[in-house]
């Protein structure tokens, strides 16, 4: 197949992709989506069946992260194949992996060995603690992370014990962070003319995105407890019950809380001394929330948006994942895309969140079969058909 260009934006890169699981795959899906060349390098000793990490190769996990690539089989344990991987990184932009950070070193494939046959390479890696220090060699996980860089202290109802969040956010984060350092590295490059090493870790992305929590602790010392629905300093704001189900509302600062006020119908509670301040309504916030469920609680979660909305009080439905790919202005954003291919499979995933005005992102080819295209890169990147007969004949492809 033709390298599956999903946009013209980075079609001038090449990179390849030694990641495993979902923190690597995340950050190169974003290379591939806009449209750089990517070629996924399997590990010969994976079962060809789709029984390798992060799941079967046509379950919907994996053909979400391997979008937009090509494969080749490679078996870097064998050194006429790490041969081949060089001759390869000789001639890409990119480089990314997710090995633990000994594993690169041991097989001869980390930033200074690279950089030695190509000093203009782009080398990203993400580990679960960092390149060095005292856990550098520990295996990272996106709920370890999730754990130590604090997230589940403050997920979860008040006393419920530490909660993990729905998602794998370490590991998401780690990805696009990880991109961003990259696509920065190859903007630096146009003026150096060289490459460097991008290095992140699920334990630094994940203490990231605490964000305003962690600066509260930098800042005036307050550690950030569990608070469930209710938002820590934006008062009211959190979930309240309707008559057929719950409803999101955020109030911030006191015009949206008077707003909030006559739109629910109590407009009392503007000039009530437990609740006329900001203070006051976080001193008194469980009373408050209170009162606002009981007046949420006579309409319906629909009724309640359009009329919320009408008053400017920003508001919206609580969905479950089929009900918000049917709303209306998902639909409209167009995040669920079919990918083409000449299977006829049925695969819908997850478009980019993003929009380029001339460069925009597509689903341009369907996630790669297990080393599919592994003649094709080999002679994309100059290799014989006597060398890639005599690769196969060794199991070194």
């Amino acid at each position: 197949m033709p390298v599956p260009h999903a946009s013209q934006a980075l079609s001038r890169f090449t990179v390849l992709d030694l990641t495993r699981v979902r923190s690597g795959p995340t950050c190169v899906r974003q290379l591939a989506d806009w449209g750089a060349n990517v070629v996924k390098i399997d590990a010969l000793t994976e079962d060809a069946g789709g029984e390798q990490p992060g799941g079967p190769r046509h379950g919907s996990d994996f053909q979400n992260l391997h979008r937009n690539k090509r494969a080749m089989t490679l078996n870097l344990k064998d050194p006429k194949g790490l041969e081949v991987f060089k001759r390869l990184a000789e001639q890409a932009d990119v480089v990314v992996e997710n090995f633990r950070p000994d594993v690169k070193a041991k097989l001869g494939i980390d930033y200074a060995s690279l950089r030695r046959i190509n000093p203009r390479v782009v080398y990203g890696s993400i580990s679960g603690f960092g390149q060095d220090g005292p856990y550098h060699k520990r295996p990272g996980f996106d709920q370890i992370a999730q754990g130590m860089g604090g997230l589940m202290s403050v997920t979860g109802a008040p006393g419920g014990g530490p909660m993990r969040v729905g998602i794998p956010v370490a590991d998401l984060t780690a990805g696009l962070l990880c991109a961003m350092g990259i696509l920065t590295a190859l903007l630096e490059r146009d003026v150096s003319g060289e490459g460097q090493w991008v290095q992140t870790s699920l334990l630094q992305a994940q203490i990231f995105m605490l964000d305003f929590q962690a600066a509260r602790w930098l800042m005036e010392k307050e550690v950030a407890q569990q608070a469930g629905n209710n938002h820590p300093t934006s008062i009211p704001t959190g979930v309240f019950k309707t008559s057929d189900g719950y409803i999101n509302i955020a109030t911030t600062g006191g015009r949206i809380w008077e707003r909030c006020a006559q739109a629910i119908g109590a407009p009392e509670l503007i000039s009530d001394p437990d609740y006329a301040t900001a203070p006051a309504r976080s001193k008194n916030r469980d009373a408050l929330n209170a009162k606002i469920n009981e007046l949420t609680q006579k309409k319906s979660t629909e009724t309640w948006v359009n009329e919320m909305n009408a008053a400017g009080v920003p508001c919206g439905p609580i969905y479950s994942i089929d009900q918000m790919f049917e709303d209306a202005q998902v639909k409209h954003l167009g995040m669920a895309q079919d990918v083409p291919n000449a299977e006829n499979r049925h695969i819908r995933l997850v478009g980019q969140p993003v929009t380029l005005s001339r460069t925009p992102s597509t689903m341009a080819a369907r996630p790669p079969e297990f080393g599919e295209q592994t003649d094709e890169v080999l002679t994309e990147f100059g290799f014989s058909k006597d060398e890639i007969t005599e690769l196969r004949q060794r199991k070194v492809v």
